[in-house]
């Protein structure tokens, strides 16, 4: 038990029940929530649903940042809804152009000792900060702002000692890169990662957030950093000295797990095509002819990696077969490098300068040629993400993008800057940021917020009603599929599909869309012709990647009521059971073979096996096999299942009727 760790300390000061020991199911008290565009207006239909006249938190913000495209009304419908909504119930809101939520909210709302839950895996980005943030679906975020407290396994709280202290062109990414070649990308699942040690006295404020923020990549449930004199300064520049708190470890602190990097011992590091965690050192890979660079999304767009990377430009052209772009993370962002010649930088290198968005990083414009590479300072490289089906994507910090733009080839930024006479800078935070809070519309009054009517344009649809879960289960395999299946496989995003977010209906049409094209009538075939549940059979790591809870709500809508997979990454699995599917664990990992498609199914006494405990078999009627399956499942998700998912469960809670 890690006593005496910052993460501890916090979550001991939330505890709403349970025991923070490793394993045992806790509930927490939820300080803040941020909710974005392409998650959020489900989460608004669901918090609606569950009849609160206004939100109960302490802080809630609803930022627009991903579906920016308005290609046609579905976009600028959502926005509009949104808008009304956070009038409507008491929340802050953030206007498209304003900056990505994770990085707005670093600047303008995180605090330490505090917690936050946000509709968006990367939530953990505010750990910079000294808070225990962590990414959850939407239902859960709507829950959480009715004021129900969020329940969590406590995870293993690891400690991350950084020692020694970076070398020149070596950076905050190269951290969390070296991290995820260590640990792979489930090797944070049930774990917080707790940075401590000399070393952090390096690093600011938004290169701890970069770190905290691509934690995500590992699984972790969260990432945290203590709040210190470098927390302060930056706290105080933001003119909220007032929010800072000292939270450090105490000197006996223990954790679960430690983990020691050597900060002199790093260099700059990549991560190539298709996973985060397929990292190895740039000068590997150098030489690889590029067709596009973009530096941004919440990992890499700060002030700090802009400023760099423009001095990187300066008097110098990005090479004529690349095609360079820069998004800003936040309009305080874009305000700064405007004011200190930054922008002048990029503009007079050929750079394109995008909207401060998401944008690229969730296939939202920006998408590389056929067969391309791209090298971005993004958090995913998933295969097909960025828009384009055969890309390669490569992972990189800000400064092996520039570099690569110059080159026209991946290279290690020493070698360029020691031909290009490049000096290394040390970005200075300045004494006051321009706050930039001209595009937050703040909250109501409680009685003038009564009188706001919530705008639906027509792709706004009701949620759809799902039934309890049955006492046993009939059911057909209409998929299998590998490991490390990601929510992109299951929910695709992009510009074709993300604006379909707030219609369950139309969305549903593309689950599992690249992966199996005939899946969404399979589907449907075996829910309404043959009246059968649909079973998901999948690998290791079922899930992984971002929040987005549309990856279990569309397969329920669908009529999959169970995936068999050999584990679960830790989201997703929350986000079935809040929709009513079972997630079950094969006891023995080489029953996935026991499988094909079509099979017939029977889960038999599968509610009743639920209640008390006890293992489930899983009958395939085609082969007369039984294979024994387990459940990773809290007391809380049981009854949930049995309600058919947390909206149920949480209306009989409030004795709504369902």
């Amino acid at each position: 038990m890690a006593k005496g760790t910052v993460a501890y300390k916090i979550l001991q000061s939330h505890l709403v029940s349970g025991k923070l020991i490793p394993g045992e199911e806790i509930a927490i008290k939820i300080d803040q929530t941020l909710t974005q565009d392409a998650t959020g207006t489900m989460a608004y239909l669901q918090f609606e649903a569950m009849g609160v006249d206004r939100v109960k938190t302490e802080l809630s913000v609803s930022y627009i940042d991903h579906n920016m495209l308005q290609t046609d009304f579905k976009n600028p419908d959502d926005h509009k809804y949104l808008m009304s909504v956070a009038k409507r119930y008491g929340i802050w809101l953030s206007k498209p152009g304003n900056g990505i939520c994770h990085q707005v909210h670093v600047e303008r709302f995180a605090k330490p000792g505090k917690t936050l839950l946000g509709s968006d895996s990367h939530t953990p980005t505010s750990g910079g900060v000294g808070m225990i943030a962590i990414g959850a679906g939407g239902l859960d975020v709507a829950a959480a702002m009715a004021g129900e407290p969020f329940y969590l396994k406590m995870p293993k709280i690891v400690g991350v000692k950084l020692s020694g202290k970076l070398p020149e062109w070596v950076t905050a990414k190269d951290i969390i890169l070296e991290l995820l070649r260590r640990l792979t990308v489930k090797g944070g699942v049930g774990k917080i990662f707790e940075y401590f040690g000399e070393g952090i006295k390096e690093l600011s404020v938004p290169e701890r957030s970069t770190i905290t923020n691509m934690g995500a990549e590992l699984g972790a449930t969260t990432s945290v950093f203590p709040s210190d004199e470098i927390t302060r300064a930056y706290l105080k520049a933001q003119g909220r000295e007032e929010d800072w708190v000292e939270l450090q470890p105490d000197p006996d602190a223990e954790y679960d797990e430690v983990i020691e990097i050597n900060l002199s011992e790093l260099e700059p590091l990549i991560a190539c095509p298709h996973s985060p965690d397929n990292v190895v050192p740039v000068r590997e890979v150098e030489g690889i002819k590029v067709d596009q660079v973009v530096i941004g999304s919440c990992t890499n767009s700060s002030f700090v990696d802009l400023t760099r990377a423009a001095r990187m430009l300066h008097n110098r052209k990005v090479h004529p077969d690349v095609i360079f772009a820069v998004a800003p993370g936040s309009k305080q962002a874009l305000e700064l490098i405007t004011q200190d010649g930054g922008l002048l930088d990029f503009l007079k290198a050929g750079a394109r300068i995008l909207e401060s968005a998401c944008g690229p990083c969730i296939g939202m414009g920006y998408a590389p040629p056929s067969g391309g590479v791209s090298v971005r300072s993004f958090n995913r490289n998933f295969e097909g993400r960025s828009g384009t089906p055969d890309a390669k994507v490569y992972l990189a910090s800000p400064e092996v993008c520039v570099a690569s733009a110059i080159a026209g080839y991946i290279i290690d930024p020493r070698k360029l800057a020691q031909k290009e006479n490049i000096e290394w800078i040390r970005v200075q935070m300045p004494e006051k940021f321009p706050y930039g809070d001209e595009a937050f519309i703040p909250p109501l009054p409680e009685e003038e917020a009564r009188e706001v009517e919530i705008y639906r344009g027509p792709n706004i649809k009701k949620l759809p009603d799902f039934d309890e879960l049955p006492e046993s289960l009939s059911g057909e395999v209409s998929l299998i599929v590998g490991d490390n299946i990601t929510t992109d496989h299951i929910m695709p995003a992009g510009a074709k599909i993300l604006p379909l977010r707030s219609n369950i209906y139309a969305i549903s049409e593309y689950v599992y869309h690249y992966v199996d094209p005939e899946f969404v009538q399979r589907a449907k075939k075996v829910r309404d012709e043959k009246a059968k549940a649909n079973i998901i059979v999948g690998g290791e790591n079922y899930g992984q990647g971002s929040s987005r809870e549309h990856a279990a709500l569309a397969p329920r809508f669908l009529g999959v009521r169970a995936v068999i997979a050999k584990s679960f990454a830790r989201i997703h699995h929350a986000n079935l059971v809040n929709f009513g599917i079972v997630p079950l664990e094969f006891l023995n990992k080489e029953d996935y073979r026991k499988f094909s498609m079509g099979d017939e199914v029977e889960i038999p006494e599968l509610a009743e096996s639920l209640r008390g405990g006890k293992e489930i078999v899983v009958v395939n009627k085609t082969t007369g096999e039984e294979i024994v399956c387990r459940y990773n499942l809290t007391p809380k998700q049981i009854s949930v299942l049995l309600a058919g998912g947390l909206l149920n469960w949480i209306k009989r809670k409030q004795g709504v009727e369902v």
